[in-house]
């Protein structure tokens, strides 16, 4: 009897490592498994030189319903959390490469929320992001109120949690969950592949410093961030990116960068 499939299939286009969530049977619930899939790639990938830019995606028509509740209705909910990052093993990991979310169906409950975990987010325009939780009897516990509540104003984070009614793509475009759209499902892939070229073409250093920048200044005082501006300034600087940077523009060549 062949082995079943693997509840995480990996690839690689480039730089960029394509991780995609397997059962497409189960809307690409996650299960224990799946979850610890997910951190355990991203710990390869995490010291992977090779990789700039990590990928997300899910297999047939959904990205990712959520947690699998036959699971949960076996009080075994706690196990989808894995030990470094919880649901999914990224919601609560501080990973330094940049992730794009491919959202190539419907991204619901900690589908969703998986997807706010994530730096930036292709979608299909048929896709649809939301919370049902409160559906269920359920708390959105996998990051979604807190990300949500940062990044959309607060009436509109309130009427996604306490309705869990979902939002279209186009409405997420708007409100600046989403980077781009694509006309297709099968489209997503490929055009996040290309928005990690464009990533993988810079300085890798400059590209960690600016992500953690950017992500923290969000968080902290105006003190606090200028204090992270200038360590991680410096930081680039050690590189030897900043210098060849410089010397390969007036070169009028690529930069080949050291870190």
């Amino acid at each position: 009897m062949a082995d079943p499939p693997a509840v995480l299939q990996r690839s690689r286009q480039g730089r960029a490592e394509i991780l995609c969530l397997n059962r497409p049977d189960a809307r690409n619930a996650m299960n224990p498994e799946l979850s610890l899939a997910i951190e355990n790639a991203l710990d390869d990938i995490e010291n992977d030189n090779e990789v700039a830019v990590v990928i997300i995606t899910g297999s047939g028509p959904v990205f990712c319903a959520g947690a699998d509740l036959k699971v949960v209705a076996r009080g075994e909910g706690l196990a989808i959390n894995a030990p470094k990052g919880g649901f999914g093993g990224l919601v609560q990991r501080d990973f330094p490469k940049p992730i794009i979310a491919a959202v190539n169906g419907p991204a619901l409950a900690g589908g969703f929320e998986l997807v706010l975990a994530c730096d930036l987010v292709v979608a299909a325009e048929t896709a649809t992001f939301g919370l049902p939780e409160a559906k269920r009897g359920l708390l959105a516990a996998a990051g979604g109120p807190i990300r949500l509540a940062r990044r959309v104003p607060l009436a509109t984070a309130l009427e996604i949690v306490m309705t869990g009614d979902p939002i279209t793509a186009q409405r997420a475009l708007e409100l600046g969950l989403v980077n781009r759209l694509t006309d297709t499902p099968d489209q997503v892939v490929a055009e996040a592949v290309a928005l990690a070229e464009r990533i993988g073409e810079n300085s890798p250093a400059a590209v960690r410093a600016g992500r953690k920048l950017t992500r923290a200044a969000a968080e902290v005082s105006e003190g606090e961030a200028w204090t992270l501006n200038a360590q991680l300034a410096a930081e680039v600087f050690r590189s030897g990116d900043a210098i060849e940077g410089a010397t390969a523009f007036a070169e009028k060549r690529p930069p080949v960068w050291n870190s």
